[in-house]
C-alpha cells in the first residue's frame, strides 16, 4: 500500500478483509473466499482484480464463481498466477474478463519483490513494460504446469488451438514435471507450442532422474507433435513477467 501510494499516486488499491482471514490452509473457507471474489468481481467501480496469493482452493468455487459473475466482470482486468489460473483459465473460456499471468500482490514479500509489484502497477498504469519478451502475434496463455494439468479434460479448460502455451512450477520433483508434462501434451494437441519458464525449489531425490527440465519438455513435446518454442521468463519468483491471455498486442490496461 505504502509503494502504490508513494509512486503510483493516480491508482486506488485496497484489498478486501477476506485477504486476512485464516481457515487451516486457505483465506477463509470457501464461502468466505466464493463472496469475496464476487463481491469485487461485480463492483462497477472496481476496474481490476489482483489476486493477492496464489490461490490454492480456486478449484474448489470455480463453478459457483463462473454461475455469480455479472456483467461488470467483463470488463475487468484479473492479474495473478500459480491455482490462480484455474479460475483464469476458466473465465477465459467464457469470454469474462481480460486475464493476465504476473505477479502477485504478495509477491513483495520475495526478495525483489518491489519490482515484481511495481510492474503490475505500471500495467494498470497503461504501460506494458513488464510484458514477457517472447510475446508474438500469436495468442499466448501462461499457467502453472501442475495448475493446467489439473484443468486439462474439465469443462472448465479453454480452447488453446493455435496459443502459445507457456509453463512454469516450483517445488516439483522431476519426476513429478515429466508425469505432468505426459499428461498435458496429450491434451494440448492443436496448439502453436510450448515455451517453459522456470522450475524451481525442485527437492533432492535420493537419485538423480536423468533428465533436466528442458529435455522434458523437448522430449514431450516432440513425442506428442509439439512445436518446443524454448525458454520463457516466468516462474514463481520475483521476476515473473506479465503474460496477458490472448493476443498481447490487443490486451488493454484497467
Amino acid at each position: 500500500m505504502a509503494l502504490a501510494e508513494a509512486e503510483f499516486p493516480a491508482l486506488s488499491l485496497r484489498f478486501h478483509p477476506q485477504c486476512l482471514a485464516k481457515h487451516g490452509h486457505f483465506a477463509g473457507d470457501d464461502a468466505q473466499r466464493l463472496s469475496a471474489f464476487l463481491e469485487v468481481a461485480n463492483d462497477p467501480a472496481v476496474d481490476a482484480v489482483w489476486f493477492a496469493m496464489g490461490g490454492y482452493g480456486s478449484n474448489r468455487i470455480t463453478p459457483e464463481a463462473l454461475a455469480g459473475l455479472s456483467e461488470a466482470a467483463r470488463a475487468k482486468t484479473f492479474v495473478g498466477y500459480s491455482d490462480c489460473g484455474t479460475l483464469m483459465g476458466a473465465m477465459y473460456r467464457h469470454g469474462v474478463g481480460r486475464q493476465v499471468h504476473g505477479p502477485l500482490a504478495g509477491d513483495i514479500r520475495r526478495e525483489g519483490g518491489g519490482d515484481a509489484v511495481r510492474r503490475v502497477l505500471r500495467y494498470f498504469s497503461g504501460e506494458d513494460e513488464g510484458f514477457e519478451g517472447g510475446l508474438d502475434d500469436r495468442p499466448t496463455v501462461a499457467f502453472n504446469l501442475m495448475t493446467l494439468a489439473m484443468l486439462v479434460g474439465t469443462e472448465f479448460m479453454p480452447d488453446l488451438t493455435g496459443h502459445v502455451v507457456l509453463v512454469e512450477e516450483v517445488a516439483e520433483h522431476l519426476y513429478a514435471v515429466d508425469r505432468l508434462f505426459f499428461h498435458v501434451t496429450q491434451h494440448l494437441k492443436g496448439v502453436a507450442g510450448i515455451r517453459l519458464g522456470r522450475v524451481s525449489a525442485v527437492p533432492t531425490n535420493d537419485r538423480p532422474f536423468g533428465y533436466n527440465e528442458e529435455e522434458i519438455a523437448r522430449y514431450w513435446c516432440a513425442k506428442s507433435g509439439i512445436a518446443y518454442l524454448g525458454r520463457a521468463d516466468i516462474g514463481h519468483d520475483a521476476a515473473n513477467k506479465l503474460v496477458p491471455f490472448g493476443l498481447a498486442a490487443r490486451a488493454r490496461r484497467a
